[in-house]
């Protein structure tokens, strides 16, 4: 498995495979499907400073290629996940990326300050584009400035790797990306989902309980790759390619775009064991292709290209 391993700043992963967060709870809840060691990381489900009780029901629907989502950052607070889900986590040999989200600079800082304390946590995957809250969230992620503002707040409380997780809902995620790299982010998770609404013609009413929510799933991956694709030409930081990954061709096109590691999200609904079918999928890829190492293919789509 040497040819597969990684490193995203100063996490390395023995495969480019892990959880998109949100979709892979806190990691209990796959762990009777798979094996959690064989991924390469975990990146668990948002973190706020206090417990939030999310949005209002109903917070999912199915759409043609996709689902939208309106969770709303449901989640049990930073002290309890410290207390009752790191140490649950630490029992495997794996990364643990705590994803943290805030309404203000001040929240981020003051999450990075408690996990920079906290056994086993190799990272902070910097949530600055949920599309399903109403405060922080899309503010911080569609303004360059006030990014790289929440993204020197987190470096200077935590020596953990900080990664920055993008939002597609923007003039230019170029610009976004340039702008936290400068100030001091070690790599880049992207894209985040795309803002989206359903309607129900019978009621004549929006059918989220929040109205608009997050589109993932196959249909936004095009967007996804081209995000991909425009920043790795730009910025020189690894990135976590997301959004709509399904199958190993689905994980290689992001890889062969830029990316250096891949997060499965909106799969793991469908198939609880995707993240390791993929995992072997690349693996077969590389043995087929006589490829020695997953890095000669990271970028390979742009050599030669227009």
């Amino acid at each position: 498995m040497s040819g597969l391993s990684v490193k995203v700043g100063g996490i390395t992963m023995k495969n480019p495979v892990t959880t998109a967060s949100g979709t892979f709870g806190f990691g209990p809840e796959y762990a009777p499907y798979i094996d959690l060691n064989r991924l390469g990381a975990i990146i668990v489900k948002g973190i706020t400073l206090e417990p939030r009780p999310g949005n209002p029901t109903p917070r999912l629907v199915e759409t043609p290629a996709g689902i939208l989502n309106s969770i709303g950052l449901q989640n049990p607070g930073v002290e309890k996940f410290i207390e009752e889900s790191l140490p649950y986590l630490s029992g495997f040999d794996l990364p643990v990326i705590v994803n943290i989200a805030g309404e203000t600079v001040e929240d981020y800082a003051g999450l990075a300050a408690m996990l920079e304390r906290a056994a086993g946590v190799a990272g902070l995957e910097v949530n600055i584009s949920c599309p399903n809250v109403k405060k922080g969230g899309m503010q911080f992620g569609s303004d360059p400035v006030m990014a790289a503002e929440v993204t020197r707040a987190v470096k200077a409380n935590t020596a953990k790797t900080v990664i920055v997780k993008l939002s597609p809902n923007v003039t230019s995620i170029v610009d976004v990306a340039e702008k936290v790299a400068e100030a001091g982010a070690d790599a880049l998770s992207m894209i985040n989902t795309l803002l989206g609404m359903a309607i129900d013609v019978k009621t004549r009413r929006p059918i989220l309980g929040n109205v608009m929510g997050g589109l993932s799933g196959p249909a936004v991956r095009p967007v996804a790759v081209r995000a991909v694709w425009q920043v790795y030409r730009e910025v020189k930081l690894p990135i976590i390619g997301m959004g709509g990954i399904m199958t190993p061709d689905d994980a290689l096109e992001f890889i062969l775009a830029g990316a250096t590691a891949v997060a499965v999200g909106t799969a793991n609904f469908v198939n609880p064991r995707a993240t390791v079918d993929i995992i072997d999928g690349i693996e077969n890829y590389l043995a087929a292709s006589g490829v020695q190492s997953i890095h000669e293919l990271v970028g390979a789509a742009h050599n030669n290209s227009i």
